[in-house]
């Protein structure tokens, strides 16, 4: 497991909740947006490598995460107020201006982060979710979609259903998540769609994980282990809850097309990819749409130095 300094965590606040942030190095300020399940320690790599080369890095755990605060009510799980803490990480360290990069559901703050303080944000690049403009509520858009298959974005929709399902035996559960959507010499297809079914759960859905991902050390899986065995799914699951509330409260920048200057990063076998590509025409200035082959879901571990590279030369 990489080493970090534990002096370089600084809790911000943001109103009423604490965000728990790694802070290295000097320099342009670069963001990282976790998504789940993750950490802040899922941008290990890219920590390392830009706070080596002269930019200043944060890396929260995002609200709901590890040991920044986790609201109870769904609705403080909103993308506004998920990206109103990434302000506050930028106030808190002194910096007008910004680059971000958001990974799963850190790409979607990512997004809003740019169309709601573009004055703020200099660059943007978001991982594995493109930005997306639903005509109607999402949830009832996948209801028509996946209306005679499971899809776990529906299923995670009741409270504390998935919670105790995942919490039941978090290793278990975690090897699956992983495991089921990397690639790599060790890749495992068990995120495929499946026929609903009464009795049909997210775990079930997916298939067991036998190993920790080819990404990850024995330590960097324990760690993760820990972190959410230590503190749960509630606050991690409830960003799924917001959908629909997320499209409700953005409707003024639904006709918007992101200005800040973009990059978009993903795996050649992510499969989110088959259901949200991305769409060039919501985006006025895309500089970088890069597929890294061999690679799933979890880019920026899976493939740290393709990605590093990357994100190097947009932030030039």
């Amino acid at each position: 497991m990489m080493k970090f300094d534990k002096s370089n965590f600084k809790i911000i606040q943001n109103k009423d909740v604490n965000i728990n942030t790694y802070i290295e190095g000097s320099g342009p300020l670069i963001i990282f947006i976790h998504g789940w399940p993750e950490s802040w320690y899922s941008w290990r790599h890219q920590i390392k490598f830009f706070s080596s080369i002269g930019y200043t890095v944060a890396s929260p755990d995002m609200r709901g995460y590890g040991g920044s605060s986790k609201p109870e009510e769904v609705s403080d799980y909103d993308v506004l107020k998920l990206s109103s803490d990434i302000i506050a990480i930028a106030d808190y360290l002194g910096f007008d201006q910004f680059n971000i990069v958001g990974h799963d559901w850190g790409a979607p703050v990512a997004w809003h982060t740019s169309l709601y303080y573009e004055n703020r944000v200099k660059k943007v690049c978001g991982m594995s979710v493109p930005h997306t403009v639903s005509q109607m509520p999402p949830i009832e858009t996948m209801k028509f979609l996946f209306k005679d298959i499971f899809f776990y974005m529906l299923y995670f929709q009741k409270e504390g259903l998935v919670e105790k399902e995942l919490e039941l035996d978090m290793k278990k559960s975690l090897l699956a998540v992983y495991g089921s959507i990397s690639s790599g010499e060790n890749k495992v297809e068990t995120f495929e769609p499946v026929p609903f079914s009464k009795d049909m759960t997210f775990l079930k859905s997916l298939g067991e994980g036998h190993a920790f991902p080819y990404f990850m050390s024995q330590n960097d899986f324990d760690f993760y282990v820990t972190e959410f065995s230590s503190h749960g799914m509630r606050g991690p699951i409830n960003w799924y809850r917001n959908i629909d509330r997320n499209w409700e409260i953005t409707k003024d920048t639904h006709a918007k097309k992101i200005s800040t200057p973009t990059c978009f990063i993903t795996g050649a076998n992510d499969p989110v990819g088959k259901w949200a590509p991305i769409n060039k025409s919501l985006y006025e200035n895309l500089e970088g749409n890069h597929s890294i082959n061999d690679c799933g879901h979890w880019v920026q571990q899976e493939k740290p130095d393709q990605v590093n590279e990357i994100l190097l030369e947009f932030f030039k």
